[in-house]
This record gives structure tokens, C-alpha cells and sequence, in this order.
């Protein structure tokens, strides 16, 4: 298990020549969380910004010190992966206020929680407002989310599904 963050910066290698086609900057995550589904590698452009990626079935796999992609033609454009329009970025993410359907706050939300085939185990908790488990293990469980929060900015989870976790982020 790994935090988000710890991707970023990662160079990414293609596996057929040796070459470094980029680096990792951000993560792509599905509309629910729930899994990686691509590696943002920035934008250039002076006035007209392109942003590309590299789309999930193209990773081979993530290393502790580089990520491995299958070739070097794996770079998209973002406006040319239509599925993408759905996806949230990692960075947009951080910082979403936590809270349970009742409206009691939870915390903040600092990072997402990936195992190593880039499933989502949970997210970490930059800040706590809650005391107990909670606090203690400063994470979330996927499974005690009921609502990311795509539409109202704050994600939703079932306090009594969260306060029984395993998770937890040292």
C-alpha cells in the first residue's frame, strides 16, 4: 500500500527502449475512486495548454522508483481520450472536506490510499475533526464512502462503516 503522492515525480519509462517519455505528476482517478485509471504528465503550450497522459492499460508497472509503460507511443492528449472528461485528478481531490449524511464534519481529505495493482484502499486525512478511530488512524476506508462528493464538494461516509476499519496511515 502507498499513498498517491509518493508516484509523483516518478519518471516514466517506456519498457521497449529504455527511455524516459515523461514524468508523473499527478494521478487519474474513476468519477467513484475507486481505482487509478491514468498518470497525468503535465501540460505545455504557451497560450494554447495541451495536457497529456498515459491511460492505466498502458502501465506495465509502478516501481518503488520508476513507473513502466509497455512503449514510448503511449502519450495522449487529454482532449483525445474522451473517457477522461469523467475523471478526477488526484490534486483536485486533496483537501475535499469529509462528512457523514447527518452533515457532522470528519476532516480534510490529503491523499488517496492505492494498493499496488492502483485500487483504491481508502484516503488519508490531512486534517481530523472527529475523535476516536478516526483520528487515530486518520484514514478512511473505500467501503465506508457513501458519496465522493463530484457534486457538492464534500465527500460522504458512513461514520459507523469508518469507525470499524482496518486502515490507517502512519
Amino acid at each position: 500500500m502507498f499513498l498517491g503522492k509518493d508516484v509523483i515525480g516518478r519518471p516514466v519509462i517506456s519498457v521497449s527502449d529504455g527511455r524516459t517519455i515523461g514524468r508523473v505528476k499527478d494521478l487519474y482517478l474513476t468519477p467513484d475512486c475507486q481505482s487509478v485509471v491514468g498518470l497525468y504528465l503535465g501540460s505545455e503550450g504557451l497560450f494554447s495548454r495541451t495536457a497529456y497522459l498515459v491511460k492505466s492499460d498502458d502501465v506495465t508497472v509502478i516501481g518503488p522508483d520508476a513507473v513502466l509503460v509497455k512503449h514510448d507511443q503511449v502519450i495522449h492528449e487529454l482532449a483525445d481520450v474522451a473517457e477522461a472528461e469523467n475523471w478526477l485528478r488526484r490534486d483536485n481531490l486533496q483537501g475535499r472536506e469529509v462528512d457523514t449524511a447527518g452533515g457532522t464534519k470528519v476532516g480534510k481529505i490529503g491523499d488517496v490510499i492505492l494498493d499496488k495493482n492502483g485500487q483504491t484502499l481508502g484516503f488519508s486525512l490531512s486534517h481530523t475533526f472527529v475523535s476516536g478511530p478516526i483520528a487515530e488512524n486518520r484514514a478512511i476506508a473505500c467501503h465506508a464512502v457513501q458519496d465522493v462528493g463530484n457534486e457538492d464538494g464534500a465527500m460522504t461516509v458512513d461514520l459507523k462503516q469508518a469507525e470499524q476499519q482496518q486502515l490507517k496511515v502512519a
